[in-house]
């Protein structure tokens, strides 16, 4: 598709999409020193040591709020230090420790050391916490250094340094269900009607810059419900917003995958968002789908579904038809959120989903082998699962399939390999002819 986006609102979306991946530095408190001290009392002229151990600095904790949504906070503050532990006394008393920062965090954030990119902490529960940086130990008093040979140490311990790193938060939203579409096909419309949110909306794409939460009522049951922002072509490799939104995706138990009927090829449409979701996460591929096809109010939609309708039955897709605009079908959507929901298998416990990131080194994301004369085989787990995820019947699919391969390198890969018109191209279980 040859869509074109508004500049001004993309460059708006990416300074402030950074409400759910921020980087802080946090800082542990050293621990106190221990001290150097004699039992100095009437009646004992000759007292031992009797030094105090200095008190433990103080960690830095991260604990879910399930109040916050988003990790706005940080865009004004995003260094954390605790204190230092007190220093150990005489008579052996002991310093006291230094109170623990505690930073408080949404729901479904992931923790990462910054410099290694390890996942520390996958924090999902009310209350849940993790200690990022722990405080030093407070250093040992003199008293802990008497022995028969040496009855009257001067010495003890200083305390022990606190720890300090810079983090990597990321959000992965939370709900039940998650709205995808490409941007306009009236994901925040179709919320704002279902729902207690007020997203902002607009007849332009990338009116949502971050996703939205909404809180479904029915009868006596609910559903967190988020508006994923649109994705765009190449959102799974990184283009636009795509790594921002798509992990909020993963999260989800349920999709309803919502099609703008009043699209040019609402068909495209729906292909594109399968093969990005899949190209990002392979398990997304699987994630259940409610199809719906949206804006019936508009004549042209009206008519497309016509065309649509018997293409998606034929690919074994039982697709709804809705007005956002104005609510019609939308309480039989809701009535099918909650009936899926229901059959849904007991949902297994929520574990951290590495971020799939291009390596750096391009070459490792296929190799290609001539194995006859005009025989070309290309390997390669991302382009085998685009090809095995495209319609070829479709040719805007077809174009949009070129696009992956001139992207990922591939198709200047092959034309040093000798490629020639009417070559074939292997490509998984796929037998393509090369054309320019």
């Amino acid at each position: 598709m040859n869509t074109q986006y508004p500049k001004a609102n993309t460059q708006k979306a990416k300074s402030e999409i950074m409400l759910d991946q921020v980087k802080i530095h946090v800082q542990s408190g050293d621990g106190g020193n221990g001290a150097v001290a004699f039992r100095r009392e009437k009646y004992v002229p000759m007292g031992g040591p009797a030094g105090g151990d200095g008190g433990r600095g103080g960690d830095v904790v991260l604990r879910v709020n399930p109040t916050l949504n988003t990790l706005a906070p940080f865009s004004k503050k995003i260094h954390f230090k605790a204190k230092r532990g007190n220093n150990g006394q005489g008579a052996r008393k002991t310093g006291r420790s230094a109170v623990d920062v505690v930073i408080d965090v949404p729901p479904g954030t992931v923790v990462r050391d910054a410099e290694t990119n390890e996942v520390l902490a996958d924090l999902v529960e009310p209350n849940e916490t993790v200690v990022v940086a722990t405080g030093g130990r407070g250093g040992r008093g003199n008293q802990h250094f008497a022995n028969s040979r040496r009855q009257a140490p001067r010495m003890a311990e200083k305390g022990e340094p606190g720890e300090e790193r810079w983090l990597q938060l990321e959000l992965k939203l939370i709900a039940h269900v998650g709205i995808v579409g490409v941007p306009n096909a009236g994901k925040s419309t179709l919320l704002s009607v279902i729902s207690n949110a007020k997203p902002k909306i607009a007849d332009y794409p990338f009116t949502t810059l971050e996703p939205n939460l909404g809180v479904v009522l029915y009868d006596d049951r609910d559903l967190v419900v988020a508006d994923i922002p649109g994705l765009i072509e190449g959102a799974s490799r990184g283009v636009g917003l795509g790594f921002s939104f798509l992990r909020h995706v993963q999260r989800t138990r349920l999709l309803v995958h919502l099609i703008n009927g009043a699209s040019e090829n609402p068909l495209a449409d729906y292909n594109q968002i399968n093969v990005e979701l899949a190209l990002y996460d392979e398990h997304l591929k699987d994630r259940p789908q409610i199809v719906v096809f949206n804006k019936m109010d508009l004549p042209e939609a009206q008519e497309r579904w016509q065309e649509v309708e018997p293409k998606l039955r034929a690919m074994g897709v039982e697709a709804m038809t809705i007005s956002g605009a104005t609510r019609q079908g939308v309480e039989a959507l809701t009535q099918r959120m909650f009936t899926m929901m229901d059959q849904l298998p007991q949902a297994a416990p929520i574990v951290e989903t590495p971020v799939y990131m291009l390596p750096e080194d391009d070459a490792e994301l296929f190799t290609i082998e001539q194995q006859d004369e005009g025989i070309f085989i290309v390997r390669g787990k991302r382009i085998e699962r685009a090809a095995a995820m495209t319609y070829w019947d479709n040719d805007e699919a077809i174009m949009r399939f070129q696009r992956i391969l001139k992207a990922l390198g591939i198709t200047e890969a092959l034309r040093e390999k000798g490629v020639e018109e009417g070559d074939t191209v292997v490509i998984g279980k796929h037998e393509l002819e090369w054309s320019e």
